[in-house]
């Protein structure tokens, strides 16, 4: 393609995924290309699409579909990349990419593409999945699969315990009822005091990780995702703590002016201001 043609096909606000893909294909040229562009790796563009992923998290969080629109856009932006740099090694390319992404999304859907049985509730068609994507990886695999194999180790810390909870729940290594896990929480809490008084810190990270995972546990057996809840409590402990700033600085203060206790009654009236704004 020359270079008359390629630009024709970035300024062509029609052409809209061919022009995404031109763009990224010029800002890759080795030799008219952009130098921060040319000089990334698949790694180097990982934090990047990281970041992305978690903006488009907050847009829905925030309900901004104005902003959504954005950040998709963005996250799009991330898959563009890695395909440019699969084609120019010779991997994949962005036709490939959809080509696998499509066809898995058949081969999962059998009860929507083909003879499966649609009559089933989300939880029976998500256990179907489940084993069809486990037929998947021990066909991709030669090597011995385990339960829980498969599971990305670089997803979010609560997530990944989740889901390793959940595929060892599945051939049956898990709590029958949630008051077991309760308990087993109140064990963790006992061993962790135990641990600050007496252990060394790496102990201590130990038995605090030990909790963490027992409380993700919880989570999962009372249908809570742990890090929407997380979400939720950092929202409102910050919602609750620039209210104890804007009555201090109403006062004339700040909040190294201030003391505990001054800064914890207003922590109090901040919740029952948001108890008010919940009745309503």
């Amino acid at each position: 393609m020359s270079k008359d043609e390629s630009n024709e096909i970035c300024m062509d606000t029609n052409a809209r995924l061919s022009r995404l893909l031109e763009i990224m294909a010029r800002l890759r040229d080795p030799e008219t290309g952009c130098p921060w562009d040319i000089e990334q790796t698949y790694a180097s563009i990982v934090p990047y699409t990281i970041e992305e992923a978690y903006e488009v998290a907050d847009a829905i969080d925030q309900n901004d579909m104005t902003e959504l629109e954005g950040e998709l856009g963005d996250l799009l932006l991330q898959v563009v990349y890695y395909t440019q740099m699969g084609s120019e090694d010779g991997y994949f390319t962005f036709d490939s990419v959809i080509d696998n992404i499509s066809n898995k999304m058949v081969h999962r859907h059998p009860h929507v593409f083909g003879d499966g049985n649609r009559d089933k509730t989300a939880s029976q068609q998500t256990l179907d999945w489940e084993k069809i994507k486990a037929n998947e990886r021990a066909t991709k695999n030669d090597t011995k699969m385990r339960t829980l194999d498969g599971i990305a180790k670089n997803l979010p810390a609560l997530t990944r315990a989740v889901k390793l909870q959940k595929r060892a729940a599945r051939v049956g290594f898990d709590w029958p009822e949630a008051i077991q896990v309760l308990e087993k929480i109140k064990e963790e809490c006992a061993e962790l005091e135990e641990a600050n008084e007496t252990l060394p810190y790496a102990k201590q990270v130990e038995e605090f990780g030990d909790l963490m995972f027992a409380l993700a546990n919880l989570g999962r057996q009372l249908k809570i995702d742990p890090e929407e809840a997380l979400r939720s409590a950092n929202r409102k402990f910050q919602q609750r703590f620039e209210y104890i700033e804007d009555a201090l600085e109403a006062a004339g203060k700040t909040p190294t002016q201030s003391d505990l206790i001054e800064m914890d009654k207003l922590w109090d009236e901040a919740k029952v201001m948001e108890g008010s704004e919940n009745k309503k």
